[in-house]
């Protein structure tokens, strides 16, 4: 089920002067908002039946009808929140309560995350990475390591990918990208000068872009194909990323057991094949003869 509050906390700041009052509205009062049909959210609004519906489209949803039955469904699950959890963290808090704050607010992007997936839009990526040649990962800063996280998954599938810590080496790699490749960009923000630089080549390029970003109109969600959103929910106290590192890895995880569905008997027996065996028990029985070697001198 789609979250309706989710999407519009997101799609707030790019709404029109019309869009913002229909927002603030839902906001701020939910379940009277889920009481009231179309005409009646238009007139407390001030605004109009055709004006709500183009908001509903523009935040995912097919109608007025699909968003109020998304809302009641959210309403019902919000009931049971703790809301004190999702407090920022402040000097004050002692170390069990940062560890509950930070826990929850992870939680808390997972699921917001999970709300703002389009499965058809998810599908299509999933199928464009099995039809295309090669991978191209695209990321800076905490989204460069999950792009290389991206990397390790694929290639242990043996699916040909590149990654590079050096961002002119990932601007080299898309102005030499292939149609039947695919470029997967990753920026929280999506404002990052580097990625909109390599988006930009790539789309030069004609090789399709898919995005892991805010669910918010960006120079990088203007630009890609597919934009697979993550939610804001970051701390305002926010000394590098933390809950949108954690959706940004999740979405990979869903895309790279999307892959492996796809093709689940050849996926088996790749991992057979590709599998490290860890020497545990070589190394146990060395430090065991060592030990027994130790007592009988």
């Amino acid at each position: 089920m789609k979250s309706v509050l989710v999407r519009l906390q997101e799609f707030s700041k790019q709404a029109s002067g019309a869009e913002k009052g229909i927002i603030r509205y839902l906001i701020e009062n939910p379940e009277k908002a889920a009481n009231c049909n179309i005409h009646e959210l238009a007139e407390v609004t001030f605004s109009s039946p055709s004006t709500v519906i183009r908001l509903c489209k523009k935040l995912g949803f097919n109608g007025y009808k699909e968003l109020h039955k998304s809302l009641l469904y959210e309403l019902a699950l919000r009931k049971s929140t703790n809301l004190e959890k999702r407090k920022e963290i402040t000097k004050e808090d002692s170390l069990e309560s940062i560890v509950d704050k930070v826990t929850y607010k992870n939680i808390v992007s997972l699921e917001s995350t999970r709300k703002l997936i389009d499965l058809d839009i998810l599908e299509e990526c999933v199928d464009l990475l099995c039809k295309s040649h090669t991978i191209c990962l695209f990321g800076m800063g905490s989204s460069l390591l999950v792009a290389k996280d991206a990397y390790l998954k694929f290639l242990r599938m043996n699916k040909p990918c590149l990654i590079s810590e050096d961002w002119h080496a990932q601007l080299l790699q898309a102005r030499n990208i292939k149609k039947d490749d695919v470029a997967i960009v990753i920026s929280y923000s999506g404002l990052t000068e580097e990625m909109i630089r390599c988006a930009a080549e790539v789309k030069q390029k004609g090789a399709p872009i898919i995005a892991i970003t805010r669910f918010e109109n960006s120079p990088l969600s203007g630009m890609a194909d597919y934009n697979l959103s993550v939610a804001a929910t970051e701390f305002i106290f926010r000394s590098g990323a933390m809950s949108s590192r954690i959706a940004q890895l999740n979405i990979i995880d869903i895309l790279y057991t999307g892959f492996l569905n796809k093709q689940y008997e050849a996926g088996l027996t790749q991992f057979q094949r590709t599998h490290i065996e860890k020497p545990y028990h070589a190394i146990t029985e060395e430090k065991n003869s060592k030990e027994e070697s130790d007592k009988e001198e």
